[in-house]
């Protein structure tokens, strides 16, 4: 922090930032009500400065459980006590930021003899520019494999050989072929890092088996059109997180998009003027055009004038919890799908995939049984290649607005 503050003026700064960022009087009466408990504990003690070790004799002494750190499983009614403590965390290590949530739980601790090079890595696949979920799944595999790497007493990256490799994908025996295969990428990914910097002397790639990893045949999940209709017309308008449930589902059924182009549309994507939505792909990086059809324009103008929280936020959709800001990289929506879902009493899909990318290819199964060339199919819904055809197809606006607005089945009887 740029200044230092006493554990007093640390809650104070919290629950005013707090207020500042909106959050419902509520949630920061159970915070003050956390901090009140901790001010009694610590009276008559000689503490100025908050710690984690004081948090954590503080849950001892108030729910008699003893805890390995703020991360730890607790019971559910400890939950808003290590909410607040956490909160007093963040401003200790990172000043009045408040730290968005992390995704699965206790963040990751490299081990301290492969950080140097794991920070390297990092800085490294920044510059890669890899779609946010990609990254993620990426340092996923690593962190296995450096925590594996730790257990085997390895004292830096340089001792790593062959052998450790080879024992480490054993480990990996009982996951499926296609997760093996995708891992063995992922360190091959790494090692050859490793290998250009001169982090270890012998290329380890060379001892990776060579797996290719292919799609099984599969039957993509799709919905009955009255289904969708129905799903659509179950959502409550006049409820603000309906306006922007609706509207991103009609930019899914209507339009194709990925969910990560959706958390990632920003308004200044939106050209009122000529009527197109223009984005770079999250997934594969390159441009789209698509048409900002009427219904969808008015759903996004409803969210945004009547729905919408006051926000600085620049991307469209917005979480309606304090603080108002973007959905995270790792949210796929699904939960708000299921919400819809349940109330609509949709329950003829238990069997398959239902998650937003099943909407997705619906349309394009609309779109085929239309009759829309393949390569018409594929730039509309922003593939860089299709099967039957090993080039990528550009097309006119005109021909993919003819592609998009035809399917009124889909949402229209």
């Amino acid at each position: 922090m740029k200044e230092t503050l006493n554990i007093h003026e640390l809650m104070d700064r919290v629950l005013a930032d707090l207020k500042q960022e909106n959050y419902a009087d509520y949630t920061i009466g159970s915070y003050r009500h956390c901090y009140n408990g901790l001010v009694k504990f610590i009276e008559g003690q000689n503490v100025l400065c908050y710690s984690n070790a004081l948090a954590i004799d503080y849950m001892l002494h108030k729910f008699g459980i003893t805890i390995d750190g703020l991360y730890d499983q607790c019971p559910s009614n400890t939950l808003s006590s290590i909410r607040a403590l956490k909160l007093l965390s963040d401003y200790t290590m990172h000043g009045v930021q408040i730290k968005k949530r992390k995704f699965g739980g206790k963040p990751f601790e490299c081990p301290d003899v492969f950080s140097s090079d794991y920070e390297s890595f990092k800085l490294a696949c920044k510059s890669r520019n890899y779609a946010p979920m990609g990254e993620a799944s990426l340092f996923w595999s690593l962190h296995r494999f450096l925590k594996f790497m730790k257990e085997e007493g390895l004292a830096s990256s340089s001792e790593m050989t062959s052998i450790h490799i080879l024992k480490f994908l054993s480990s990996q025996k009982d996951y499926s072929s296609r997760h093996i295969a995708t891992t063995i990428s992922r360190l091959r990914n790494y090692l050859q890092f490793l290998y250009q910097e001169g982090l270890i002397e012998h290329d380890l790639c060379k001892c990776l088996p060579h797996m290719k990893i292919t799609r099984d045949p599969f039957i993509p999940s799709v919905w009955e059109q009255t289904d969708v209709k129905i799903l659509l017309e179950s959502i409550d308008l006049q409820n603000p997180k309906g306006k922007r449930d609706y509207a991103i589902l009609l930019l899914v059924v209507r339009l194709g998009l990925r969910v990560g182009d959706i958390r990632a549309l920003k308004l200044s994507d939106l050209n009122w003027d000529r009527k197109l939505i223009s984005i770079i792909m999250q997934k594969t990086k390159q441009p789209l055009e698509l048409p900002l059809l009427d219904d969808i324009g008015w759903a996004i103008i409803d969210y945004l004038k009547n729905g919408r929280p006051q926000t600085d936020s620049d991307v469209v959709f917005i979480r309606h919890k304090a603080p108002y800001n973007g959905f995270s990289d790792h949210n796929c929506l699904h939960k708000m799908l299921i919400r819809h879902m349940v109330k609509a009493k949709i329950e003829g899909m238990t069997d398959q995939k239902h998650g937003l990318h099943s909407l997705r290819s619906t349309l394009a199964l609309v779109l085929l049984e239309n009759g829309t060339p393949l390569p018409v199919i594929s730039e509309a819904l922003g593939h860089q290649n299709i099967q039957t055809t090993r080039f990528y197809l550009k097309i006119d606006m005109n021909g993919l607005r003819n592609c998009v607005i035809d399917p009124e089945e889909v949402c229209h009887e």
